[in-house]
């Protein structure tokens, strides 16, 4: 069974893939104060800068207990975190974990995940042994759908009625990629 020791840097083209520190509360903050930002995550919109060094604790407490990993995504020119990307619900003894980002507006349209995406799946299926990574997102998030299957997501169906957030029953759109499917991709 994996487990996750030091903190993996990753970099792409335009990125710098880094632990989120509580000194990036206040870039945290400023997505998740926007609704737009929160509309489809299981996240109240933050009403205080609290709230985001809450939720960057959790994120290391849960890389610190070996259950998942999230990367903030920093820009090279100036190591601001302009979102994260990373696994939670990591089943080691199924081989499989949930992806799961989120950008601020600045950067929405801008191919940031795509390019993310490519660096995270690749961790994920070579350093943490993955043989599949899953992908919940709201049905009518067609931003997060189309970010998904470019990078080689496959749509599975519905999980109805399967969440509660902000106070009513939610549908789940699931989708995955396989180790074999990402391995033909990349080839």
């Amino acid at each position: 069974m994996k487990t996750l020791n030091d903190f993996p840097y990753l970099e792409t083209e335009r990125f710098i893939l880094r632990p989120i520190e509580v000194k990036d509360a206040e870039e945290v903050f400023h997505y998740f104060s926007q609704d737009e930002v929160t509309r489809y995550y299981d996240l109240d919109t933050f009403q205080d800068s609290k709230e985001a060094i809450q939720l960057i604790k959790n994120w290391q407490k849960r890389f610190a207990d070996n259950e998942g990993i999230r990367w903030g995504i920093a820009t090279k020119d100036n190591d601001k975190v302009i979102g994260s990307c990373g696994y939670h619900n990591w089943e080691k003894e199924h081989f499989k974990a949930e992806v799961g980002f989120e950008v601020t507006p600045e950067y929405w349209q801008k191919g940031v995940m795509t390019e993310v995406l490519k660096h995270v799946l690749q961790y994920g299926f070579e350093k943490m042994g993955l043989f599949r990574i899953e992908a919940l997102y709201d049905p009518e998030n067609t931003a997060s759908k189309n970010t998904l299957e470019k990078a080689g997501f496959i749509y599975e169906g519905i999980l109805r009625k399967s969440s509660f957030e902000k106070g009513r029953f939610c549908d789940a759109a699931i989708c995955s990629i396989l180790k074999e499917e990402y391995m033909d991709k990349e080839l």
